[in-house]
């Protein structure tokens, strides 16, 4: 439609010299002719003092001579309705159709990094990190799908605090690292969370200096503290990365906290000696952030001089304008920590960088609890562990098919897989991401409605029409109306439209809302246009439009990482 707004303002700059009035359309209601409908004309009636009806007859008097793809008629008071020839639309997909379908070149020679799932070490994946993997890789994908050459890192909390509580927990555990699990780890430290809480409720703090002890000794790269570190993060890795692989993500870099600093601590130093820090009474280091509007200034590094989340991040920053110069950076972190990336940011002004830096927050998952009530989604263990997730995920997955046989055989292993994870990724993208998302396993799952398997399904039978015919011999079908088709066309023809505008900012729902679209009339068209029976002229049409929206609808669906299965 994007063309065809332009030609309408091109022919209203030519009949009355005004170029600054906008050309909406907007569906037309069923039972009235034509596909769109304008109210340019009675934008412009109030400006000219002409009755709409009869400026909207100069125009369509213009448009039929400008545009022959479309049949226009005046309706009401001065509706200028648009009727798309379907033949029209079929040309038109054809002349834009390339083995890049729908991508584009607008972010081409410009370079982005994001930052997803920011794993912490010593802690099993837990559901928390879901939304950071799954909006982080769709991300990441729609960016290059719009030309952007695309660095990805998981940021490893891999030191600070935590460390200092998992090190003094495991000393006292008594357990030999050899014999020590994820799931050992992330007990170790609820332990002492709960410890040292109940230290503090007693005006005592005697753990939490052994905390930051150990802290201060992996600072100082004392030997111990560095070798407890590596084989906390060589057995956290292990894991996050196994995980990873069962969702489908990974990322070039895991660039962590330690890496950073004493980067950081050299940047604090400078930045003192410059006057662009203030040191505190208390030996504290701040960054003032008056200037952008932030009346709280940043703390980038402790009374006793230990690093924190901002003094790596600190780091984080300059290393990556110095390494990679990226005009992007993109954080796909929740949002609870909304203020400190504002403060982050602009400390990142302050400084001088030159990247834009995005924020790319989310709402919580939630479930219905015991009580009916909608809650954050939890356990009675506590959080719920991305494995555990998955497992059952493929649980339920497999009993839904359970009596489900494809027409070639069973369904694998492997697609019951593609099916689980899709479900859950496509979950996280039927809202905006800034919307709390409800797992609910009875829609997730279902094979009906907006969800995964629902997309994934179109797809596959889509492919199984395609393979059914795969013998067919293809005949001149040129004469052939395309009338049965021009719904699909339309929503084809949206891809380019809708991948460009998922780019804006990174609205991966936008994508998932057209995979629903395409999916959903691609059922009715089966319903009504039929392909193994029909003639000969109208099959080899049919067939030709479906491997185009076969390839439309799986590159779609990647786009948000979700694999289409062989069966279902």
């Amino acid at each position: 439609m994007e063309s065809l707004q332009e030609q309408i303002k091109t022919v209203v700059k030519e009949l009355y010299g005004i170029e600054d009035i906008p050309v909406e359309f907007a569906k037309v209601p069923a039972g009235i002719d034509g596909d769109y409908s304008t109210n340019i004309a009675m934008r412009l009636a109030s400006r000219l003092g002409v009755k709409p009806r009869e400026i909207a007859e100069r125009i369509l008097d213009e448009l039929k001579a400008k545009v022959p793809d479309c049949a226009f008629t005046v309706a009401g008071a001065g509706f200028i309705n648009v009727e798309l020839l379907a033949k029209s639309l079929v040309d038109s997909l054809d002349g834009k159709w390339s083995d890049n379908y729908g991508y584009n070149q607008s972010g081409a020679g410009k370079t982005a990094i994001v930052e997803f799932p920011s794993t912490n070490m010593a802690k099993p994946y837990s559901v928390g990190h879901l939304r950071p993997g799954t909006q982080g890789w769709a991300a990441k994908q729609i960016l290059e799908a719009n030309g952007w050459k695309v660095i990805t890192d998981n940021h490893l909390g891999d030191s600070g605090t935590p460390f200092g509580i998992w090190a003094i927990g495991f000393k006292r555990s008594g357990k030999k690292i050899e014999e020590t699990t994820i799931y050992d780890l992330g007990n170790i430290y609820i332990e002492m969370k709960k410890l040292l809480k109940e230290e503090a409720e007693r005006g005592e703090k005697t753990l939490a200096d052994e905390v930051q002890d150990w802290l201060l000794r992996l600072e100082a790269k004392d030997p111990e503290a560095v070798e407890l570190a590596a084989k906390f993060k060589s057995i956290s890795l292990e894991h996050t990365h196994k995980v990873m692989a069962r969702l489908g993500i990974s990322t070039e870099y895991e660039l962590g906290e330690s890496f950073f600093v004493e980067k950081g601590k050299a940047l604090v130093d400078k930045y003192l000696a410059e006057g662009t820090f203030v040191k505190n009474p208390d030996g504290s280091v701040i960054c003032p952030l008056d200037d952008y509007g932030i009346e709280v200034p940043i703390l980038v590094q402790k009374s006793n001089g230990a690093a924190l989340y901002a003094t790596t991040d600190l780091a984080c920053m300059v290393y990556r304008a110095e390494t990679w110069h990226p005009d992007k950076v993109v954080y796909c972190v929740g949002a609870e920590q909304k203020f400190y990336f504002e403060q982050l940011f602009a400390m990142g002004k302050k400084l001088g960088l030159p990247q834009e830096n995005m924020h790319l927050w989310f709402g919580t998952i939630d479930q219905v609890g015991e009580d009916g009530k909608r809650a954050k989604m939890s356990s009675r263990k506590g959080v719920v562990l991305m494995e555990e997730l998955l497992d059952d995920a493929e649980k339920r997955v497999r009993e839904n098919f359970a009596e489900s046989k494809a027409d070639d055989g069973e369904i694998n292993d492997e697609d019951i897989k593609k099916v689980a994870v899709g479900a859950i990724k496509f979950s996280d993208f039927v809202a905006d991401r800034k919307t709390g998302i409800l797992y609910d396993p009875e829609k997730i799952f279902a094979l009906t409605g907006f969800s995964g398997p629902f997309c994934q399904y179109a797809d596959v039978r889509m492919r199984r029409v395609i393979a059914k015919n795969a013998d067919f011999k293809r005949v001149d079908f040129s004469s052939y109306d395309w009338q049965a088709e021009k719904t699909v066309l339309q929503i084809l023809l949206k891809f380019p439209e809708v991948v460009a505008l998922a780019s804006e900012n990174l609205d991966a729902h936008k994508i998932a809302a057209y995979c629903f679209e395409l999916a959903q009339e691609l059922n009715r068209y089966y319903e009504k246009a039929p392909i193994s029976t029909a003639e000969p002229a109208a099959r080899s049409a049919r067939l030709s439009l479906m491997e185009k929206a076969d390839v439309v609808l799986s590159r779609a669906l990647d786009l948000l990482g979700l694999e289409v299965p062989d069966r279902m």
